[in-house]
């Protein structure tokens, strides 16, 4: 059985701060005028083409890198991974990625969730695990479906071209 992760110390906590304070210039540094929206350099740095994504992701990894040192489990880094990773990679789709950097916020979810960790360890790491299995799942079904349409594709082509000839 787990142990429950000791109480953050004050350099933790100053850590945790830090990355509070990296998601906030990531995601919300900048109101928008005339909204409540708010937007951060990430979807400024995605504006350029393959480097600005992997910049933001690179960024991204510092409130990982913490939870990890604080003790977060397998399924909380794996679930902030992938909220990095998602981001990522339709960041890198042009200006639509960059729109949505602007409302995913990887960056401020990470946060949430290594503060529910440190808050309730137990259920933020139940709630991760059945979030990344969920994912995995969903994962493996659109391989699955991925793979029978590619069969059903090529079946389709080769009746087509077999039945012209």
């Amino acid at each position: 059985m787990n142990s429950p992760p000791a109480p953050p110390s004050r350099r933790d906590d100053e850590h945790v701060r830090g990355a509070r304070a990296l998601a906030r210039l990531l995601d919300a540094a900048i109101r928008i005028p005339g909204t409540n929206f708010r937007i951060g350099l990430d979807p400024i740095l995605g504006l350029m083409p393959g480097l600005g994504d992997v910049a933001g992701a690179g960024l991204a990894g510092y409130t990982v890198l913490v939870a990890a040192r604080l003790g977060a489990p397998r399924s909380v880094i794996l679930r902030m991974l992938g909220n990095v990773a998602f981001d990522t990679l339709v960041g890198t789709v042009p200006l639509l990625g960059d729109l949505f950097d602007a409302a995913w916020k990887a960056n401020t979810r990470n946060v949430a969730l290594l503060e529910q960790y440190l808050e309730r360890p137990a259920s933020t790491q139940a709630a991760s695990r059945g979030l990344v299995a969920l994912v995995l799942g969903g994962l493996v079904l659109l391989g699955v479906a991925g793979a029978v349409f590619a069969v059903l594709l090529v079946r389709a082509l080769v009746q087509l071209l077999g039945g012209g000839a």
